[in-house]
């Protein structure tokens, strides 16, 4: 029953996208009003989503608003191709086109940026349950591997916005939200711009007890971005954040522990603790700070040079271990931009740049003693190095053919010496062979409003310092670095007022010695290269105002968003499906507004069934997911706004695991997600 999905949606949609162009062609040439065009700064230039020869998507601030202010999963799960998992409370997953299978804890195989800063160390981990979500003011997602110009991975980039890129206005916010299981969230938000300078500071305070036994969570945050604007081209920038963060992990379940009670923590058994016992959880203090530098050197070039720090101090008291991470990273980014003098025929510009970033760590592991730090038990450091060299072409050609060349190379090395118990004097080298990344992409805006588009670009991913040394605490010399190329093509279309907008894409990504997680008897993790996987796939996005500010009539406006993501990954040796990897996922929303600035809002995701294991022996079940959420808000002056709303997620009570503990020993894969759950707030700004 479930296959005849995707083909209902594209049937579904077809009349839709006829029903909209038809209702353009209608409307009188003057009552045309032009939405803001939708634009991506992703490949170093500002241009428009339409004509941009990749796959990209952009989260606005008035999508993220629309979704629970609590969580990115959500907003995240809109775009096709992406799926973002919560295990429990505070533990997020991300991943791009199947790149979960690395990631069995936290975000791996992903390039993400906080502005110009990398939020990725030179590791390859990324802290991304760090940031509040009422902080992030827009997110732009760059699809399939694009290390061109943002050096290795193999799923993907995100871009991270902490401040609004147009709004350079005064104001003052404070927002409250609670709802079930504990739920309290409070965010601060401040910018001021006087003259040339503009500060912007964000404070949040989030908790959480909780579905299910032992998954309570809190997390204090703090930002601060401080522009300096020299000229209309020149500016200096500081920016960064600090975020102090806890939370339980419960632990995987067992089919049969799952059915009976899904609220439980894993439970000990004859030779292991449980988590209650242990106190599992994570507890992380990170803070990540920089400075970029916007330099308009001549009227065609112009210099973005950043450099940043981080540092972090990481605790996990396990099942069988406590272990601590502390972690430095420091770095540079910088790269010239060259642009041909404006030309009727062709523009031009030429990228030329280098990142180099350096991440040392400790990592040691302990014995735990019911969440008390005991004796040592392996204690090791481990340099990390990464750094590449890139250049990019691109050409717009009579404002129809858009092509784009793109080159980097890469390096990538670690030593490491275990100070205990081997006691090593000096340093063990483990350096990659250098490797190009390259790039080819082109799109033909064939009319005003449709585009093609077609691109080529390899993809490499080095395994990173969580998977070098993992839980195992054995440092794992052998694992390879993934490779692969990926193919895809697509369009878009968007009809005359632009009120309407769908883009589609088809990929073939042919990955080698993918990194895959595997556990020992004691839950403890290792990773293995599993050889090649095969991953073709079909992603559609689908966006219409079907009725727009209409004064008129009592539903002021009506937009209905769709997306599809259809894919058949598979392993090349056993033809199984990639692990943890769904083969469908169907997400739709729709937006009501109505008179005195009420609103509703509701959205539907299905999701397919999830292999567990490599061997395809177990499923997750599919799911249906439903979500509502109504607000109004209150103008009380020209600046100041009141704004309440309220909000149901699971509405359809469906029981399901958002977030499953891949190849888990035991069969202990399940991690049960909250029931029928309810929130409410208000959010003032002066």
């Amino acid at each position: 029953m479930m296959k005849i999905y995707p083909s209902i949606f594209l049937f579904a949609a077809a009349p839709l996208i006829s029903f909209s162009q038809n209702r353009t062609d209608t409307l009188k040439k003057d009552a045309l009003r032009h939405l803001t065009e939708l634009t991506v700064k992703g490949y170093l230039i500002e241009q428009p989503v339409l004509s941009v020869p990749a796959s990209v998507a952009v989260l606005s601030p008035s999508q993220l608003a629309l979704q629970p202010e609590n969580s990115l999963v959500s907003s995240m799960n809109t775009v096709p191709g992406v799926r973002m998992e919560e295990r429990s409370p505070g533990s997020y997953r991300l991943s791009i086109r199947g790149s979960l299978l690395r990631s069995p804890f936290g975000v791996r195989d992903i390039k993400i940026y906080f502005d110009e800063i990398p939020l990725t160390d030179a590791g390859g981990n990324t802290y991304l349950n760090a940031v509040d979500v009422n902080s992030v003011q827009g997110i732009e997602i760059l699809k399939g591997p694009d290390g061109s110009l943002f050096g290795a991975n193999s799923g993907g980039v995100v871009l991270i916005s902490p401040v609004r890129r147009y709004n350079n206005s005064n104001y003052l916010s404070a927002e409250l939200n609670g709802g079930s299981y504990g739920l309290f969230h409070q965010n601060v938000g401040l910018q001021n711009t006087s003259g040339n300078h503009q500060l912007n500071i964000n404070q949040a305070y989030e908790t959480y007890s909780g579905y299910r036994q032992h998954s309570y969570m809190d997390r204090n945050y703090v930002q601060a971005v401080d522009k300096v604007t020299f000229s209309k081209a020149d500016q200096l920038k500081f920016l960064g954040f600090y975020s102090d963060m806890g939370y339980e992990t419960p632990g995987g379940l067992t089919l049969a522990q799952y059915q009976a009670d899904p609220k439980q923590a894993r439970l000990p058994t004859k030779t292991l603790p449980g988590a209650i016992q242990q106190k599992a959880g994570v507890y992380q203090k990170i803070m990540i700070g920089g400075l970029v530098n916007n330099w308009q050197v001549t009227d065609q070039l112009k210099n973005v040079t950043s450099i940043f720090g981080s540092y972090v101090d990481f605790s996990n008291p396990f099942i069988t271990t406590y272990n601590q991470r502390y972690e430095s990273t420091y770095g540079l980014r910088t790269y010239f931009e060259l642009s041909g003098k404006p030309n009727p025929a062709i523009n031009w510009k030429v990228n030329v740049g280098l990142e180099w970033q350096q991440t040392n760590s400790d990592i040691n592991s302990y014995g735990n003693r019911s969440g008390v730090r005991d004796t040592a038990q392996t204690l090791d450091r481990i340099h990390t190095n990464q750094h590449f060299i890139f250049a990019r072409y691109f050409a717009d050609i009579y404002k129809r053919l858009h092509v784009e060349a793109a080159l980097s190379l890469n390096y990538y090395d670690y030593k490491f010496r275990n100070v205990f118990p081997n006691n090593e004097a000096v340093f063990t080298n483990r350096s990659f062979t250098p490797q190009l990344m390259p790039r080819l992409a082109l799109s033909y805006q064939i009319t005003n409003n449709f585009i093609w588009r077609a691109s080529v670009s390899r993809g490499y991913s080095t395994p990173t310092t969580a998977e070098i040394r993992p839980t195992d605490q054995v440092i794992n010399t052998s694992l390879q670095a993934e490779d692969g190329w990926n193919y895809e093509t697509g369009f878009r279309l968007r009809n005359a007022d632009e009120s309407m907008f769908l883009d589609a894409a088809v990929f073939y990504y042919k990955l080698n010695n993918a990194i895959d997680p595997q556990q020992n008897a004691d839950g403890t993790t290792y990773y293995i290269n599993a050889g090649g996987t095969s991953q073709p796939g079909l992603e559609l996005y689908f966006s219409d105002w079907v009725i727009r500010q209409n004064n008129i009539s009592f539903i002021r406006g009506l937009q209905i968003n769709a997306s599809a993501t259809i894919d058949r990954f598979s392993f090349e040796s056993t033809h199984n499906q990639l692990t943890g990897v769904p083969n469908q996922v169907l997400v739709g929303n729709v937006q009501i507004k109505f008179p005195e600035h009420l609103y509703v809002f509701g959205q539907y995701n299905y999701t397919a069934k999830i292999p567990l294991n490599d061997a395809s022996t177990a499923y997750a079940p599919a799911y249906h997911l439903v979500e509502a959420k109504a607000g109004w808000e209150c103008v009380i002056s020209p600046k100041t706004r009141l704004a309440i709303y309220v909000g149901a997620d699971n509405i359809l009570n469906q029981k399901y695991s958002l977030g499953n503990d891949l190849n888990a020993v035991g069969g202990r894969y399940y991690n049960a997600a909250a029931p029928r759950n309810y929130y409410a707030g208000l959010k003032l700004v002066l």
